[in-house]
């Protein structure tokens, strides 16, 4: 069994022409590249919203609670930057942009 050898040049050749045959037949392109985003916007369209309401939601049983402790370690972290950053030295820079008289 022989195994054709496959011709680059040709190869080479044929991709070197499609972006002259692209710029050739710009308006073409344009409508074909829109065709292709129109089809591919409807494609994802179908998926998120047709899709979706066919599927039922789940609801759970147990109501949604609040963790106060968790909530409290938020507020510690909070508290612990707030004052990192009130203890910080804030130098007055002199401005560039004024003229000293």
């Amino acid at each position: 069994m022989k195994i054709p050898k496959v011709k680059t040049k040709k190869i080479k050749h044929f991709f070197k022409k499609i972006p002259k045959k692209l710029a050739v037949y710009a308006f073409l392109t344009f409508l074909g590249t829109l065709l292709i985003f129109l089809i591919l916007s409807a494609f994802i369209f179908y998926q998120n919203v047709t899709l979706a309401q066919k599927k039922e939601i789940e609801v759970s049983e147990s109501p949604l609670g609040f963790d106060e402790t968790t909530y409290q370690q938020v507020l510690d972290v909070w508290e612990q930057r707030e004052k990192r950053f009130n203890e910080l030295n804030f130098e007055e820079y002199l401005n560039i942009f004024i003229a000293i008289d």
